[in-house]
């Protein structure tokens, strides 16, 4: 079976076509990884820069202008192409897919619209089964991508296996700040969520305070790396149970800054900046991650002392990509059981992680949705 998977929730026009055998879940038989043959990604960052964030409409239509090009390339890059007529360019070979998958929900409403109604389109066009796949659960599966090439971190065990079940899933990302309990494939319960703001956003607005390029979070790990992550003392929000808060945390890095440079708290937050020196924007940048980090494995650890049938951890979203994080979660819980994270190259948004989702959902029987009625009314919970 081959999956032709679209993702277009924000920023990044991506597409991707994986290979595999579903076994059903209810079988004995083990359930072999799918086979990545393709991914393709676009991404708008570039355009958003000089703005210091997304512009949905614009997001939009950069999406519109390149997702036909990137499907296309998607299906060149797996060699699924053939002769058309007279022509000396190839078309895609449309007989060889089995299945189309596309994110969802949730996301920005115009970018999900140009993703959802081309996916339809094609499914409608071509006659093939569509599947409408949650941006959350794509992301916990981007770690059943194999990440043999990635070599930013050292694990006790092999990469290239499945996590095992039942396990426990940290989303970090932009939007999203969860912890999630898998006790098999499709299978999802939130057991802790954040109250407020995503970490993610968390990092972009650290890093417009402190003056450092978009996307916050590779900024504030760059300049972390020469900052003292002791300098600053920084609160730690008391949530009860396993949900997170992290608008506090935005506003205490705030009234610190700002007394760190002496001004009252009405001082534009937009001008501290330029009374920061590179050695206190580091050290800013240091003390915030390693307090976010804190914060979200604390509750980690917390989550798994009420599950210890746990048999492996995945941390997913675009935050996973943070090396303070993974290192820290590798030397926190690594003893205690099997630390999961996706390469690098599918932490991000990406149409990979899309596919697999799609893979294991044919191989638990879910039943493919009617491209005539699909909508994007956003919704909150893993689907």
């Amino acid at each position: 079976m081959k999956i032709l998977a679209i993702e277009s929730s924000c920023d990044e026009t991506a597409a991707a076509i994986i290979a595999g055998e579903p076994v059903n879940s209810t079988s004995s038989a083990p359930q072999a990884m799918p086979e990545l043959l393709s991914s393709v990604v676009v991404s708008q960052i570039d355009i958003f820069k000089s703005y210091g964030g997304v512009i949905p409409e614009v997001a939009a239509r950069s999406h519109l202008e390149a997702i036909l090009p990137v499907i296309h390339q998607a299906f060149v890059g797996a060699g699924l192409t053939k002769k058309s007529g007279n022509s000396s360019a190839p078309e895609d070979d449309w007989d060889q897919i089995d299945a189309i998958a596309v994110t969802h929900t949730p996301g920005l409403l115009g970018s999900l619209l140009i993703g959802t109604l081309t996916a339809r389109t094609l499914s409608i066009l071509h006659d093939k089964p569509l599947y409408a796949i949650h941006h959350l659960k794509s992301h916990i599966y981007a770690n059943w991508l194999p990440s043999t090439d990635d070599k930013t971190i050292e694990t006790s065990y092999d990469s290239t296996k499945a996590p095992e079940f039942p396990l426990l899933s940290l989303v970090v990302s932009g939007g999203h700040t969860q912890i999630i309990r898998m006790s098999e494939h499709n299978n999802f319960e939130i057991i802790g969520t954040t109250l407020d703001d995503a970490v993610g956003e968390c990092y972009d607005k650290i890093a417009k305070i402190l003056g450092l390029p978009y996307p916050g979070g590779p900024s504030i790990a760059a300049a972390a790396k020469n900052g003292n992550p002791d300098k600053y003392k920084l609160p730690i929000p008391q949530i009860k149970d396993l949900d997170f808060s992290f608008s506090g945390l935005k506003t205490a890095v705030l009234r610190a800054v700002q007394k760190e440079v002496n001004v009252p708290i009405s001082y534009p937050s937009y001008k501290l900046a330029e009374l920061l020196s590179t050695q206190q924007k580091a050290d800013f940048a240091a003390s915030f991650q390693k307090t976010a980090t804190k914060i979200l494995l604390d509750k980690l650890a917390k989550a798994l002392s009420q599950y210890p049938d746990t048999r492996s951890i995945v941390i997913a979203g675009g935050v996973s990509a943070n090396e303070d994080l993974r290192n820290t979660a590798l030397a926190r819980f690594s003893n205690k059981t099997k630390v999961f994270f996706p390469a690098l190259k599918f932490a991000g948004d990406n149409a990979a992680m899309v596919g697999v989702a799609a893979f294991y959902e044919i191989a638990s029987g879910i039943k493919p949705t009617d491209p005539y009625k699909l909508n994007i009314m956003p919704r909150s919970e893993i689907c």
